[in-house]
């Protein structure tokens, strides 16, 4: 009989893959809806008009950046980035009102920030395009090396 402790070993990675996953696609979600007016828009419905700082800039970090992360392509660095565009969000906008995120509205952005910050340390998990490319160069790499070394 397998010990529970061995499943959960062998079930980590997929379950940071789906919360990966999860992450991602919430974060572009909200992107998508800044940028594009989809899924309700940004606040009060529309869009964020092209340039205007910091929320058109914020909005094509949280698309680009929640694509990646949901991908798992250059997870790391697109959660590092999407971690602290969320802590500028985070001080900036929210801080202000009142300490807390419960009291200042800015829970949203204290996940993600956390979250993605998680992500950053973690890595990617299971089933990420990185690990997919780096099988291929590795592969392709052998490949070759065997080659040089029987010629």
């Amino acid at each position: 009989m397998a010990s529970p402790t061995l499943d959960a070993d062998r079930a980590r990675p997929y379950a940071l893959a789906l919360f990966r996953m999860v992450i991602g696609l919430l974060f572009a979600c909200h992107g998508a809806a800044s940028l594009f007016g989809v899924f309700g828009g940004a606040q009060g419905g529309g869009s964020i008009p092209a340039g205007t700082w910091p929320g058109w800039y914020a909005a094509a970090i949280q698309l680009v950046g929640g694509i990646l992360v949901l991908s798992g392509l250059f997870t790391r660095v697109a959660a590092l980035v999407a971690s602290g565009s969320m802590a500028y969000a985070y001080f900036s906008v929210h801080q202000s009102a009142a300490l807390l995120p419960l009291q200042n509205g800015g829970e949203a952005a204290a996940m993600y920030c956390w979250s993605f910050l998680l992500l950053a340390f973690t890595g990617p998990g299971a089933l990420a395009l990185d690990q997919i490319l780096a099988g291929r160069r590795t592969a392709t790499t052998g490949d070759a090396q065997r080659e040089a070394v029987t010629a």
